[in-house]
């Protein structure tokens, strides 16, 4: 009996909507739908996007889920593939109305229904959550995602697991029985380079979409993968590190990168090529470039390959030489994560600990390489003022970026900035105060439109 139990287990692995409306830009502009994207971005957010509902032909940014990517996989070894279901109603653009459609035609047919939340998509996701419930109650609702490491009690009527952290090994407990919250269990080294490659499909694939570093904007269908997970860095807003991968909500305890071998990654780029034929390959590492020897060796490894590629990186953790072993191999450009133009404001509040001016040596090197760089900024922090971000603005100014990305500094859960607010203060961030001038927000992409103008007169 329960073998046959097993075999007939189905899950569905639901990246839902997220619309927020129609918005408009200015007196004479068209409104644009705002738009949210969660599964697959670090900081999840909203924004004015190009698509509508059910109309995907305008390239938005669209992260690919990698976390529920891989978890459907292994799912999938579990209880077959022809049991497992992967929607991705953001890369879709899929209104409300398909989704239900949708959800109408499978609800038979699936047990557990996985959703990945965060702090800014939660209070949508839960209204869905229990309006999905209500209309299929014999659905078992899996929480995954940042939103996990809440403390809040959770409706066991509603939610039946909720999962911490990454979650192949975890999605595979619910699979065997488990329910409640289950903690942090990750994939060592040696698992990683063992799984089955993430999810993709003929529905879904071209659909991801990142315009920077450039070209990219310009190289579409695009492949976004991991070549590593973890980051060893501590900045104060960022999600996955100290969320999904570290398991440290403080910032004060030990984190560790596991890197995924060249032999790996090179066997996925083949099988996806080869189905899809990818115009380019963005590793969306935390930071790709940890160790010179895993940063040569892959881009060794992708110089095999006649396809444009680009990473996230961090600009104090490679020598000249790596730079252009990863120009040499192909790589066209680079995603580098600053934060501030303040020294202050990166060491004491941020805790990145960036040369500031060695930065600005390291990507004008970049630049003569032929690559692009692409420099990602946050403002807003607590106890950051307005001269700070000012210090901001002149160091992009002085800086060869190609191009930049300015955004407000959220609060999501499981990041120490949304554990400063519980604590008062944390020894790792001494520059970091709740002062008067700190405004909260839990969506960097509205609280960017309310410093923005402000910015823009200085």
């Amino acid at each position: 009996m329960f073998l046959m139990y097993i075999f007939l287990m189905t899950i569905l692995f639901s990246n839902p909507p997220w619309w927020e409306g129609k918005v408009s830009r200015g007196l004479f502009r068209k409104k644009r739908w705002r738009r949210g994207v969660r599964a697959g971005s670090r900081w999840p957010f909203t924004y004015l996007g190009r698509c509508t509902p059910d109309n995907s032909r305008a390239h938005d940014y669209i992260p690919y889920p990698f976390f529920m990517g891989y978890a459907a996989t292994y799912a999938a070894n579990k209880i077959g593939e022809n049991n497992v279901y992967f929607r991705d109603s953001i890369a879709l653009s899929e209104s409300y109305k398909s989704f239900y459609k949708y959800l109408d035609e499978v609800s038979k047919k699936i047990e557990y229904f996985v959703i990945e939340s965060a702090t800014p998509s939660w209070d949508h996701d839960y209204s869905l959550i229990k309006k999905i419930k209500k209309k299929y109650p014999k659905l078992k609702i899996v929480v995954t995602g940042p939103i996990s490491t809440s403390a809040q009690e959770w409706d066991s009527d509603i939610v039946h697991a909720v999962l911490k952290g990454e979650y192949e090994k975890n999605i595979v407990k619910v699979l065997n029985g488990e329910s409640g919250v289950i903690n942090h269990d990750l994939l060592t080294k040696d698992e990683m380079n063992a799984s089955p490659f993430p999810y993709y499909d003929k529905l879904i694939y071209d659909k991801y979409f990142d315009g920077n570093p450039l070209p990219m904007n310009t190289l579409h269908p695009q492949a976004h993968i991991w070549s590593s997970r973890g980051c060893p860095f501590k900045c104060i807003f960022c999600v996955w590190p100290a969320a999904m991968t570290g398991n440290d909500p403080l910032g004060d305890g030990k984190r560790t990168v596991r890197q995924y071998s060249p032999d790996y990654i090179e066997a996925f780029i083949k099988e996806i090529n080869s189905k899809y034929n990818f115009k380019a390959i963005y590793f969306d590492d935390d930071t790709f470039n940890i160790g010179n020897k895993h940063t040569e060796n892959m881009s060794e490894m992708m110089g095999q390959f006649n396809i444009p590629w680009f990473a996230m990186c961090r600009a104090d953790t490679s020598k000249k030489e790596t730079w252009k072993k990863m120009s040499d191999n192909g790589c066209m450009g680079v995603k580098i994560g600053i934060e501030s133009g303040s020294q202050i404001v990166v060491d004491k509040i941020v805790n990145k600990h960036l040369d500031l001016k060695y930065a600005q040596e390291v990507v004008s090197h970049i630049r003569t390489l032929g690559m692009s760089v692409h420099g990602t900024f946050t403002y807003g922090l607590p106890g950051e003022t307005k001269e700070n971000m000012i210090e901001t603005k002149k160091f992009i100014q002085s800086t060869e970026f190609s191009t930049v990305q300015e955004s407000g500094t959220a609060e999501i859960e499981g990041t120490p900035l949304h554990n400063l607010v519980k604590e008062k203060e944390l020894s790792a961030y001494p520059g970091a105060n709740l002062d008067k001038n700190y405004d909260r927000q839990i969506d960097g992409g509205k609280k960017w439109q309310s410093l923005v103008k402000d910015l823009q007169n200085n």
